[in-house]
């Protein structure tokens, strides 16, 4: 399916401010860049790197005062999403190089404290795909999406003991179970067609069988329509904006739509 989708967004800087931002997706297997319009008012000279998840980065200093940054972009992206229940895991000796950093804890995601509570939520589902869904089915059932109860110290077992969250805490939450069970897991961010409320999204994916899948405890039933802009260890690796200086977000607005 081919989809556009547009986020604006304010910044105010109080000085000039060292800044990195992810807001341009890629091309890869499951979707590919049709095309793309990046504006930065005032502009500002921008440079670009890959960091070592391959995400695009952009590499700019925001002058003082006030910013307006928009990025569109036209997608090819996949209507569905596989869905294979029964697929066994990876041995971890099979397991590619670049999948093994995802097995290990990080910031927000403390697998290595939550392996036991990982395995009574699985219970006796079969190893692999089975066990990743139960888990997200457990997330979706037993955690309210609610704002305000989060923010950026919140890390999953944080978010188990406040019994809610949004996107980025569920997701966190995902990896942290699904890494507990020696299944590599990562969060991913962008945009999904038709979510309520629209806004820039998070979700997670597991490897299994030889290949990532992607789970989204947010929604009760397997959804397509994503546009991916990063992948990562978990939200500290993704952050849209990462700033190294006195910046204030203003207005963000998210429009995703099908195009024909």
């Amino acid at each position: 399916m081919k989809l556009k989708a547009n986020c604006t967004m304010t910044v105010k800087a109080a000085e000039d401010c060292p800044t990195i931002a992810m807001l341009r997706p890629r091309s890869g297997q499951a979707q590919w860049m049709i095309s793309e319009r990046y504006e930065l008012s005032p502009w500002v000279r921008t440079t670009e790197y890959v960091d070592s998840y391959g995400n695009l980065c952009q590499r700019l200093k925001i002058p003082q005062g006030e910013m307006r940054i928009e990025v569109e972009m036209v997608m090819e992206t996949e209507e569905y999403i596989r869905v294979t229940p029964g697929a066994p895991p990876t041995p971890v000796e099979n397991l590619p190089d670049d999948t093994l950093l995802y097995l290990l804890q990080s910031r927000y995601c403390p697998s290595d404290k939550m392996e036991a509570r990982a395995r009574e939520i699985v219970g006796n589902a079969a190893p692999g795909y089975d066990q990743v869904e139960a888990i997200r089915q457990w997330i979706h059932n037993n955690l309210e999406y609610r704002y305000g109860v989060s923010d950026g110290t919140t890390d999953a077992l944080d978010t188990l003991g406040h019994g809610a969250g949004v996107c980025r805490d569920f997701s966190h939450v995902g990896v942290s179970f699904t890494r507990a069970l020696k299944i590599p897991a990562r969060v991913v961010v962008g945009y999904l067609y038709q979510l309520d409320p629209m806004d820039m999204h998070a979700w997670f994916e597991a490897f299994i069988d030889g290949r990532w899948y992607t789970f989204d405890a947010t929604q009760a039933q397997p959804r397509g329509g994503r546009i991916v802009v990063a992948y990562g260890r978990d939200a500290a690796d993704v952050a849209f904006v990462s700033n190294y200086g006195p910046l204030e977000m203003g207005n963000m607005q998210v429009t995703v739509e099908q195009l024909f």
